[in-house]
């Protein structure tokens, strides 16, 4: 990149984490950091343990939220350091470094952009993510593995844990369902993306004549709540069934009864986890995934009711297609509500989601802020 070009990028950059310092109020973080340290310092402070672990977890999201904008305006300084010193004297060697830090930056101011625009309930909170093939056999089977894959991919270039809660392994390829835990800061705020029906086109592999066959698969996407959420269950309502781990995430495949799958009677919900070691674990997690199920419900519920007060025509829950992933006769990946799209199909299928993530929430934005 040209010199003149550079500096403008980096003014462009220095201004924009200039108006993110304005909204993030440092002082006050920094206030809030250090009176959650006074209190972790009290001798009586692990008395109430989940109390404790509620303030840990909090002063360790604010210590985020200051270090990545420190993190930003000790880039950018440096990129300014580097820049007068090149301006100064020519080194091929230095320039090298100073391309690459460039684009490192651009890289980390736009995750924090994107951050800025996670502000929903439990946009904070780990997700849960479920896939199920549609109709089709075992082209749809395949596209739900294809699908396990792409999110597997992504959550690792992310650094964020998964544990898969359930997988039920397809007829011939594939999987007939699964269930991933994906462990990490804002995990359902990025994700909440991607609940919907994906569709995908292709050559079938699975085909002997090589026709285009058309295939699709559900991914819903809930919050993982803890036990401070106000979801009643009754325990009179709940059938729980114990099994043996059958596929991917058992612990213990066909050795012991530790799975556990619990049907919620009135609703008829029905959540499985056999990814733990024990029974009471498995059991644990099963009703986190049901409470969580049960939230999804009540805000679909409030959301009809919303639009029938209000006149609007809306597709609540995750019926519609939002995706549509074509590999023949050409190569694109299209959202259809935010109409982003991509020829690099391979990328996406790789992990690369965050593009559509990032034109999702800005859409979302837009609904709720109209122009």
């Amino acid at each position: 990149m040209e010199l003149s070009e550079a500096k403008k990028t980096i003014e462009d950059m220095q201004q924009e984490i200039a108006t993110f310092g304005r909204s993030l109020d440092l002082d006050a973080l920094n206030e809030r950091i250090a009176e959650d340290e006074a209190q972790m310092g009290q001798s009586d402070f692990w008395n109430d343990g989940q109390k404790a672990q509620q303030v840990i977890e909090q002063t360790n999201q604010l210590k985020d939220k200051r270090d990545n904008f420190l993190r930003l305006q000790d880039g950018v300084e440096n990129l300014q350091v580097t820049l007068s010193l090149l301006q100064e004297e020519s080194d091929p060697e230095m320039q090298s470094e100073f391309d690459q830090e460039l684009v490192d930056m651009t890289k980390l101011l736009e995750q924090y952009r994107l951050e800025q625009l996670l502000d929903e309930p439990y946009d904070q909170n780990n997700a849960i993510v479920e896939i199920h093939p549609g109709a089709g056999g075992t082209e749809s089977q395949d596209w739900g593995a294809m699908l396990l894959r792409m999110y597997t991919r992504w959550a690792g270039q992310h650094n964020f844990q998964i544990e898969t809660a359930d997988y039920e392994v397809g007829d011939e390829a594939g999987i007939k369902s699964v269930t991933l835990l994906i462990n990490g800061h804002n995990a359902y705020g990025y994700l909440r993306s991607e609940k919907g029906v994906h569709r995908l086109v292709r050559i079938s592999p699975f085909d002997a004549a090589g026709r285009r066959h058309t295939s699709f698969a559900s991914v819903d996407v809930m919050p993982e709540l803890d036990d401070n959420t106000d979801i009643e269950v009754n325990t009179d309502d709940l059938r729980v069934d114990v099994f043996r781990s059958s596929g991917a995430g058992g612990q213990h495949i066909n050795k012991t009864s530790s799975a556990v799958r619990i049907t919620h009677l009135p609703t008829g919900i029905v959540v499985s986890s056999q990814a733990q070691r024990s029974q009471l674990q498995n059991r644990q997690t099963a009703m986190n995934m049901l409470k969580s199920k049960l939230f999804q419900l009540e805000e679909q519920r409030k959301a009809e009711k919303r639009a029938q007060i209000q006149g609007e025509q809306m597709d609540i829950g995750w019926g519609s297609q939002i995706r549509s992933y074509v590999f023949h006769p050409y190569t694109l990946v299209k959202d259809h509500r935010t109409n982003f799209e991509t020829h690099d199909g391979n990328a996406v299928m790789d992990g690369n989601l965050d593009p559509f993530i990032d034109a999702y929430l800005q859409w979302k934005l837009s609904q709720k802020n109209p122009v």
